[in-house]
């Protein structure tokens, strides 16, 4: 299957990227995860969930079992899916750790990543990419964010 999201694109609106980054940032220095849901198959990712990183660190996320079971239930009752599953980094550039690879495990899922080293955590462009993982491969794409109202 690798190779297969080669030409993949993530198309986010502007608001749900916006969430993400304050998430990031809010919780810097420790990483900060969550995902964002969207209708089941549609691609298309809407409802943000934020998820508290139980792990509370600055070098590792790791989603509550219990909250995690909870989120599944739910997204099975609103015919939902994950569509992005985020996290930051805090102190490295965004691209997914070899324990990120090997935590992912939803094959349709983006796998975005945000950077808030160097004083992004305050301000500035934070580093925003967006992977797709399978099988342990790592497939960077595009990253096309909607503005508001688009």
């Amino acid at each position: 299957m690798p190779g297969v999201y080669a030409w993949s694109v993530l198309n986010i609106g502007q608001d749900v990227y916006d969430e993400i980054v304050a998430h990031a940032r809010r919780d810097h220095p420790d990483e900060a995860c969550g995902i964002v849901a969207g209708r089941e198959g549609s691609d298309d990712p809407r409802r943000f969930v934020p998820m508290l990183n139980a792990a509370r660190s600055q070098t590792f996320y790791e989603f509550d079992s219990t909250d995690l079971f909870r989120l599944y239930r739910e997204l099975d009752e609103r015919d939902e899916e994950p569509v992005v599953i985020y996290h930051s980094h805090t102190a490295s550039e965004a691209y997914p750790s070899r324990t990120d690879m090997d935590l992912a495990m939803e094959p349709k899922a983006h796998y975005v990543l945000v950077s808030t080293r160097d004083g992004a955590d305050v301000e500035g462009q934070v580093e925003f990419r967006s992977f797709r993982i399978v099988d342990g491969v790592v497939t960077e794409e595009e990253v096309e964010v909607i503005p508001h109202g688009g």
